[in-house]
């Protein structure tokens, strides 16, 4: 069974930090591109960061560039986004996914920026 459990949000006030994480099963971790992704109300969902097989690549969306940082761990199936300088419009539910067919989505964690 393929599960993508995402954990980590939380609220969080304007220039703080969060690590999100995205634990995976169910599927060869290590052979699969994976991406965060956003959604906040009102508005499509929209790519975050995606990072390679092996980690040796990676992009961001220009509005979280220089502060958000996706990394994996491929010995324990872990995706993470450590965001940083937190911004009140960086305030969406966040999923990872699966950048290989079939794709698969996890179910999200929420991030509130607020004071």
């Amino acid at each position: 069974q393929v599960q993508l459990v995402e954990s980590g949000g939380g609220l969080v006030q304007p220039g703080g930090s969060l690590r999100l994480s995205c634990a995976a099963s169910g599927f060869p971790f290590s052979n699969s591109a994976m991406s965060w992704y956003r959604q906040a109300p009102g508005k499509e969902r929209a790519l975050v960061a995606t990072i390679t097989r092996t980690g040796d690549g990676t992009n961001y969306a220009d509005s979280v560039k220089g502060r958000f940082t996706i990394s994996r761990d491929n010995a324990n199936n872990t995706v993470y986004l450590q965001m940083n300088s937190l911004k009140p419009e960086d305030t969406a539910m966040y999923y990872c996914k699966r950048e290989r067919w079939p794709s698969y989505w996890g179910q999200g964690t929420q991030v509130t920026v607020a004071s």
